[in-house]
């Protein structure tokens, strides 16, 4: 039977911060502790297989015996970004930050990428990507101005009306903006994101679904290029071809939202294939965490947990299933409503496994990159070390 792997990032879902937080004006810190404060939290299947054991962990409820093996996970790059968290997720370890912009980007770079796009540009600040749009979105109706802002990650967002400019026009900016800033160099973000939204007034601007992402490709190789160098599979659910530049992976299935990408992940249990399904559920951060949203966040996690017993009962017998975060974003740090610096959770469930198995606090997110590789016994010079032996009957 063909090995399969089901590897599901839970973006943002941090688990409290890391020692070296107050760097990243992020002490105190801890997502996981934020969300358990919501009366609407009910996730029984995560708690089940060992979530609250987690070394560190030091809320909600323990389990006598665990379903699953389970353990913290440190981010040894320096940032707390979706790129760079996936890239050490895939086996790369980033050592130099990604640049960021919290006084926006230079004006020698803005003028030529206005002349570059043939359109002017408003705001270049940090901003959120909800309040930006009741600042500027009615004059960019009026005047055609593209909406560029940045955040505390290393990230240019253009935001444009749909009626306005038309997608495929935004998106060709985009891919403007991405090959200037990659050859600049020093400006070389980690990811250009296209922000469409609609709406005829400030009170109800919402962005639609066809955000798109123009990431920079990473440094070297992954797990992602080994593992589809092999022959096998490796598919990425939601933005994972987006984070990596689509370096390595062999088939992309887009979603709109974490709904969708929970009935993809159904969709892909029942498919045959060998290798990586690599998933990201976007919500958590996107619509929760960088609202403040306690509740909302908490419901999402409900919510992805009830479907949790499904995906389980849908494995086969040679099926291993990860789930992990990229960073957090706790949506109780009032002071800001950016990722901040935490460990994550990593739980590993499956017939090949053993439960029970406390890893302790490992010293990498890369070491969930070499223990699928060891799994699917592909040959892999990346970053960090298999936890297989472990916990492999």
């Amino acid at each position: 039977m063909s090995k399969r792997v089901f590897l599901i990032v839970l973006d943002s879902f941090g688990i409290g911060a890391m020692p070296d937080a107050d760097l990243y004006s992020d002490a105190g810190a801890n997502t996981l502790r934020s969300v358990t404060s919501s009366s609407l939290l009910d996730i029984p299947i995560m708690t089940s297989m060992g979530l609250y054991n987690i070394e560190g962990v030091e809320l909600g409820h323990r389990v006598n015996a665990p379903t699953a093996s389970y353990a913290r996970l440190i981010e040894k790059s320096n940032g707390k970004d979706t790129t760079v968290g996936h890239w050490e997720i895939a086996g790369v370890i980033s050592p130099r930050p990604l640049p960021t912009y919290p006084h926006g980007f230079p004006d020698d770079f803005i003028e030529a990428f206005e002349e570059a796009v043939d359109r002017k540009t408003v705001c270049n600040r940090p901003y959120s990507g909800t309040d930006v749009l009741m600042k500027y979105g009615e004059y960019h109706m009026m005047t055609g101005d593209l909406i560029v802002y940045t955040s505390a990650d290393s990230v240019f967002q253009i935001a444009a009306h749909e009626e306005i400019v038309p997608l495929q026009e935004l998106y060709n900016i985009c891919q403007t903006a991405r090959d200037m800033l990659t050859a600049s160099g020093d400006h070389a973000v980690g990811r250009v994101i296209a922000r469409p939204f609609l709406g005829d007034h400030s009170i109800n601007f919402h962005r639609t679904s066809n955000r798109h992402d123009y990431s920079l490709a990473p440094p070297r190789k992954t797990m992602l290029d080994y593992i589809s160098e092999s022959g096998l599979d490796t598919i990425g659910i939601g933005k994972i071809y987006d984070i990596f530049a689509g370096q390595g992976v062999t088939e992309t299935i887009k979603t709109k939202n974490n709904d969708d990408g929970i009935r993809k992940i159904y969709e892909l249990l029942t498919r045959d294939f060998s290798g990586l399904a690599f998933i990201n559920l976007v919500d958590f951060d996107m619509v929760y965490g960088h609202r403040n949203d306690i509740d909302g966040y908490a419901k999402a996690l409900s919510h992805f947990d009830k479907n949790l017993s499904g995906m389980i009962d849908a494995l086969r017998d040679d099926d291993i299933l990860i789930i992990t975060a990229d960073h957090g974003c706790d949506p109780g740090h009032i002071q800001s409503t950016d990722h901040s610096r935490e460990y994550v959770p990593m739980l590993i469930y499956g017939a090949p496994i053993n439960s029970q198995v406390n890893l302790g606090t490992r010293e990498s997110f890369a070491d969930v990159a070499s223990t699928i590789c060891e799994y699917l016994k592909i040959s892999a010079d990346i970053d960090g070390t298999s936890f297989l032996k472990d916990v492999a009957k």
